[in-house]
């Protein structure tokens, strides 16, 4: 019995994709911190002469840890959005794609990138859920199922 007889002629192929694990994204990670912190520096350096170098406060936070979180969320934001990858990923050649491979939206983007991100550094211990890319067909972290994306290898 061909194909065609069983009515998958107008089938789409699915991609065979190579998906990223734990320690790529790790290490991806690892770069982006690098290049995350460097930012901050670069940003955060004018506020040491500021005020004799104390801290300045806005309620509970202080102004350079505002601009600092800014800089990190929006890092991972922008750069996923506008390319698909960070710096990190860049450089080990892996990409964050949508499930049904169509571009990826803001909604997708601003679910994986902030709101898994915050949940991950609020509640530091479901860092350790980061574990979970290790074990699943797909290398998916949590906030990879709910906003269905993938990490990917560049073709």
């Amino acid at each position: 019995m061909s194909e065609t007889s069983v009515g998958y002629e107008n089938a789409t192929p699915v991609s065979e994709q190579r998906y990223a694990g734990f320690w790529m994204r790790f290490w991806a990670y690892v770069i982006d911190i690098v290049v995350i912190s460097s930012l901050n520096g670069i940003l955060l350096s004018p506020f040491k002469f500021v005020n004799d170098g104390i801290a300045i406060s806005v309620g509970l936070w202080t102004v350079t840890g505002i601009v600092g979180s800014i800089v990190f969320f929006a890092y991972f934001l922008l750069m996923t959005k506008f390319f698909g990858q960070t710096l990190g990923k860049m450089i080990l050649g892996i990409r964050v794609i949508r499930e049904d491979e169509q571009p990826l939206r803001w909604s997708d983007i601003l679910f994986r990138e902030v709101v898994g991100r915050f949940i991950y550094r609020v509640f530091s211990f479901l860092m350790l859920l980061y574990i979970v890319v290790g074990f699943t067909d797909q290398k998916q972290g949590l906030h990879d199922m709910f906003s269905n994306t993938r990490v990917v290898f560049d073709k």
